[in-house]
C-alpha cells in the first residue's frame, strides 16, 4: 500500500549563512545532543573545504547544512546494516554494469552549501561525467539511490529535511532502514512512500529493476557456526 504525506516536512529558509548560534542549529535539526553541531568552524560559518578536511582526517563524518556542519549518528548494528546492504547493492550493481555504489564516506553537492553522506548510494553510469568516477573528494553529481540507516540518535526533523534535500536535488528512491522495527521504508516522493516488512521483499524499481532483498535475511543477526 502506498501512503501520503507521513511526515511534516519543514518549508522554512535555509539558516543564514553567519550568525547562527547552536540553539538555532538545534531548533533547526530538533531535539539532539548538541556535540552533534560542531561548533568549530561555527555553525553558519563552515564551507565545503572544512568539511573534506574534517571527514578527511579520520574524524566522525559530518555533512554540510547551509554553513553548518552536522556529525552523522553512528551504531555498531547500524554500521553492521549499512554493509549488508551495501554488500547486496554492490554485487548487483557490479554485476549487471550499472553503476557504483558508495559507502557512508561519499560526499554528493546536491547545491552549493548543502553536502550530504547518505550511508549507501547507487549512482548510475548516466550521472557520472564522462562514465566515470570523478577524482574530486565531493562529487557534483545527485544519486540515484540513497538509503539511511536509521538510529536512536536520527531526529524526525534532521530526516524530514533530509528527505525533501534528496528528492528536491533530483534522488530517485529513497530507503529508510528502521534498525529496531526491522522495516524498510521505500520513497518514490518526499509524500509517497510503502514499508516492506517481516516476510516481504525489497525491490529496486524504478532504479535497479531486477534486485530483490529479502527483509528477514537483511535483519538476521549472524552468530558463530
Amino acid at each position: 500500500m502506498i501512503h501520503a504525506d507521513p511526515i511534516s516536512i519543514p518549508t522554512g529558509a535555509g539558516l543564514p549563512e553567519y550568525d547562527v548560534t547552536l540553539a538555532d542549529a538545534a531548533a533547526r535539526f530538533g531535539p539532539m545532543p548538541l556535540r552533534r553541531i560542531r561548533s568549530d568552524p561555527a555553525p553558519g560559518a563552515a564551507t565545503e573545504a572544512d568539511l573534506v578536511r574534517i571527514n578527511e582526517g579520520g574524524e566522525r563524518l559530518c555533512e554540510l547544512i547551509d554553513g553548518t556542519l552536522l556529525e552523522k549518528t553512528v551504531g555498531n548494528y547500524e554500521s553492521w546494516l549499512a554493509g549488508q546492504v551495501f554488500e547486496l547493492l554492490s554485487l548487483f550493481v557490479k554485476r549487471h554494469r550499472l553503476g557504483v555504489a558508495l559507502l557512508p564516506d561519499g560526499m554528493y553537492r546536491l547545491r552549493p552549501g548543502l553536502v550530504r553522506l547518505p550511508d549507501v548510494s547507487f549512482v548510475s553510469w548516466d550521472r557520472l561525467p564522462g562514465g566515470t568516477i570523478p577524482d574530486e573528494p565531493v562529487w557534483s553529481v545527485v544519486p540515484d539511490l540513497a538509503v539511511e540507516v536509521i538510529s536512536r540518535g536520527n531526529t524526525r526533523e534532521e530526516m524530514d529535511r533530509k528527505l525533501r534535500d534528496y528528492f528536491e536535488a533530483g534522488v530517485r528512491l529513497v530507503w529508510y532502514v528502521l534498525p529496531h522495527t526491522h522495516q524498510v521504508r521505500v520513497y518514490t516522493a518526499v509524500d509517497q512512500w510503502c514499508d516492506r516488512g517481516k516476510g516481504e521483499t525489497l525491490q529496486g524499481d524504478p532504479v535497479l529493476p531486477g534486485l530483490t532483498i529479502d527483509i528477514d535475511e537483511l535483519f538476521a543477526r549472524p552468530t558463530a557456526p
